[in-house]
């Protein structure tokens, strides 16, 4: 053990810029996807939406995103990382700012399309951008500071989001969204340096070879599964948790955004913690004891019924804990598996599938749960969880895999290959 904390790596400066840059890039895109979630009650009854009609919102963004990974994958390794980020993320902001314009439910599932075809691709492109900055020691904590982004979102984005929704409409959150993001753009075009290393290693292929050969290696698509797995079960519960929170556990409107800032709180705290336990110790350890936590928390939270504000906080922190724990130690295990040449495909097929099956959840989830009307309690919510339940246990399964391969063949997964001067 004294051997493997003295191997970890420290950040050089840039490094940590590169932290900063993509954890505040990462944090306007998952607001963007996250704000759905407590606004999800007041798009049901402003817009008279039933559940299977609100769970579509939320898939077209899954799907789209999934479709646009797999459209990418291919010239992912073809480009400087810079280059697309910025025409992504530049996609997104004009996605997100239509969806600060429309009035009727197919204007804003077709917005959310737009949205999810830009916006789906930032992560894996943050994430080959990780893979190439940093070394496998560091990457625990790298996934743990960019994590953070969700927690951020939480604390500060979601409540303000809420509160803009509540004051100006649900188109607001939105616009705010998107004036952040512009400011984001420009931190990017100036102060990030071109990322081209991963073009010296690339083999002259055309796209569609290049997609079919990453798809089509036995280690890459286990980490594919278990990465898809993963997704499904946020993407079950997310959706509806607002209205939970609103209609079963009579939480009030004025409540629910103090609910999301204390669990984002507490994943702010945990996500660093987390970080520094995956690069100092067992990473699928971390990754097992976190799921077996959150299933336990999973079943309290699903079968409460009328529940005090206080314990509802409480036991929403714990469940958050649990699950957004599993994610640093199982990210920073995926993103060792692909070669360097690989990096960019497997990163965009690997979210791309995430997205596909976290729309198919929410999709699934939306027939599942049944609301008699946009007033009532939530019926089956319950049987989400359960499901939920099955599915972690097959991701530990899954997980597990990724770890065995990874300790069979460790000779790329320990260095990082590109390097800056100061």
């Amino acid at each position: 053990m004294k051997k493997e904390t003295q191997a970890i790596p420290t950040f050089s400066s840039y490094q940590k810029f590169v932290i900063f840059i993509l954890a505040i890039t990462q944090f306007t895109v998952i607001l963007d996807f996250m704000v759905m979630s407590p606004m999800g009650d007041i798009l049901m009854k402003t817009m008279h939406l039933k559940p299977t009609d609100f769970g579509l919102v939320v898939s077209a963004y899954a799907f789209s995103a999934g479709i646009s990974g797999l459209l990418t994958a291919g010239f992912a390794d073809k480009f400087d990382r810079k280059k697309l980020l910025l025409f992504f993320y530049i996609g997104f902001i004009i996605g997100t700012i239509l969806c600060g314009t429309v009035t009727t439910y197919p204007l804003l599932v077709g917005a959310r399309i737009f949205t999810g075809l830009f916006g789906g691709v930032i992560g894996s492109i943050s994430m080959a951008i990780v893979i190439d900055l940093f070394a496998l020691q560091q990457r625990g904590r790298v996934m743990g500071f960019i994590q953070m982004a969700f927690g951020t979102s939480q604390i500060f984005g979601i409540p303000v989001g809420l509160y803009l929704a509540n004051a100006w409409g649900w188109h607001a959150p939105f616009l705010w969204i998107a004036v952040m993001a512009v400011l984001i753009v420009f931190l990017i075009f100036f102060k990030l340096k071109p990322l081209t290393g991963h073009l010296v290693a690339q083999p002259i292929k055309s796209p569609l070879s290049h997609l079919t050969n990453t798809l089509l290696k036995k280690e890459y698509r286990i980490g594919f599964a278990a990465t898809a797995i993963l997704s499904v079960g946020g993407f079950m519960m997310m959706p509806f948790g607002s209205a939970f929170a609103i209609n079963n556990l009579k939480i009030t409107e004025a409540q629910l955004p103090l609910v999301f800032m204390i669990a984002g709180l507490a994943t702010l705290i945990i996500m660093p913690i987390v970080g520094k336990l995956s690069d100092r110790k067992d990473k699928f350890k971390i990754f097992m004891y976190a799921s077996i936590w959150s299933i336990i928390m999973i079943g309290i939270y699903t079968n409460l019924q009328v529940t005090p504000f206080a314990l509802v906080a409480f036991l929403n922190i714990l469940m958050m804990m649990g699950i957004m724990s599993r994610m640093v130690p199982s990210t920073a295990l995926v993103t060792a598996i692909p070669q360097l040449k690989d990096r960019g495909a497997f990163m965009s097929i690997n979210a791309s599938l995430q997205q596909i099956a976290g729309g198919i959840a929410a999709a699934f989830a939306g027939t599942i749960v049944v609301q008699k009307d946009n007033f009532s309690p939530l019926e089956h919510y319950d049987t989400l969880g359960y499901f939920v339940i099955a599915i972690s246990i097959i991701s530990i399964l899954l997980v597990k895999r990724v770890d065995k391969h990874l300790k069979k063949n460790p000779k790329e997964t320990t260095t990082a290959v590109l390097h800056f001067n100061e």
